[in-house]
């Protein structure tokens, strides 16, 4: 069988994670019977410097024409890199923004995971860790406070900013329904976090999620304010299963969930649209301060890969043995130097690649 699969490597440490997660791809194709058909795309800092646009409709179109999409990091350093010279709708992360909403790629799922074996990089307490934790985030991805009409005027002489957060039903239908069917696999559980205290648009929100939850009458819904959400994340995250949100609150959240687990290097993404078609990357940023030192964490990148093959390559079985494999091999005591711990060996971002390789079988 073979997978067509679009390859972003993206802006500083992208190029050095998503090649070590390609290794993984082919490996695990070589003992489950698949075989990788790369399609190299432009997107981001890299779009930039050959196009002067951070995405083109040409690298749209060859994405959609592929079975799921692989990406790295995007971006640069906003106080040295001249891309952050350009006006904002040419800068790196507009081209992101755009290729989710060209895609449709409505839903995104980052799974926070504690492993046993980064408890003591865990920055909480083992009383409240202890056991590790698995919880889900669906962020909406494409409506809300980042696609809302948006200016900058001068009001009687004053500089003024405007940006609209609008949703609208099916907009946010259309996302619980796919964290109610998630959950359904999972613990059977979904915390809806919203600002109905404050929000109109939450209020909507809140409305729609509760008129979703009357066909999954087996998954528990319960409600809480982001406020509240970003507190009990820190105080107790193993009561959360599914936590369903909307975009700039999911953003915030889950990169909070990120450090939860002990490091942004190990958290997975995937970005869905009505289809099987995904987008996959890691959810950390592209780290130019360590671009090319051979030391950035591959992992979150190769969950993502993981992710790919079980949701949108109905490869299941190659995903669930990526995923040992990672196991394995913080088992064995091997470590990025972000989650470095005593009495452990630290490898770089080639090494990490291939010892997860070595335990793909």
């Amino acid at each position: 069988m073979n997978l067509h699969i679009g390859v972003i490597k993206g802006d500083g440490i992208g190029p050095e994670i998503v090649t070590e997660a390609m290794k993984v791809l082919d490996k695990a194709g070589e003992v489950y019977g698949y075989e990788c058909t790369y399609e190299q795309l432009l997107l981001g800092g890299a779009s930039i410097d050959v196009h002067g646009v951070p995405l083109t409709d040409e690298t749209v179109e060859k994405a959609k024409a592929c079975d799921a999409v692989l990406m790295g990091s995007i971006g640069g350093d906003a106080k040295t890199s001249p891309w952050y010279q350009l006006e904002p709708s040419r800068r790196p992360e507009a081209g992101l923004l755009k290729i989710r909403k060209e895609l449709n790629l409505f839903a995104n799922l980052r799974p926070a995971v504690l492993y046993e074996e980064l408890k003591d990089a865990c920055p909480l307490k083992e009383e409240i860790t202890g056991g590790g934790f698995d919880l889900m985030i669906m962020r909406e991805l494409t409506g809300g406070l980042y696609f809302g009409e948006r200016k900058t005027v001068e009001e009687n002489g004053v500089r003024t900013a405007y940006d609209s957060l609008t949703y609208n039903e099916n907009e946010i239908r259309r996302i619980a329904i796919r964290a109610f069917d998630i959950a359904r696999k999972r613990r059977k559980k979904v915390t809806s976090v919203d600002k109905a205290n404050v929000l109109d648009s939450s209020r909507l929100w809140r409305s729609v999620v509760e008129e979703v939850a009357k066909d999954y009458p087996d998954v528990e819904l319960s409600h809480m304010l982001v406020d509240n959400c970003a507190m009990q994340l820190v105080r107790d995250p193993k009561q959360f299963d599914v936590i369903l949100t909307e975009n700039m609150f999911g953003d915030i959240l889950s990169d909070e969930a990120s450090m939860v687990t002990g490091s942004i290097g190990m958290l997975a993404s995937a970005s869905l649209n009505e289809t099987k078609f995904g987008l996959y990357e890691p959810s950390g940023g592209s780290a130019p301060d360590i671009a090319g030192k051979g030391i950035a964490n591959p992992i979150a990148t190769i969950l993502s890969a993981a992710m790919m093959l079980r949701f949108s390559l109905d490869q299941d079985r190659a995903a669930d043995a990526v995923e040992k494999a990672v196991s394995l091999v913080l088992k064995d005591g091997y470590r990025t130097g972000d989650i470095m711990s005593e009495g452990c060996t630290q490898v770089g971002t080639s090494r990490m690649g291939d010892l997860i390789c070595e335990r793909i079988q």
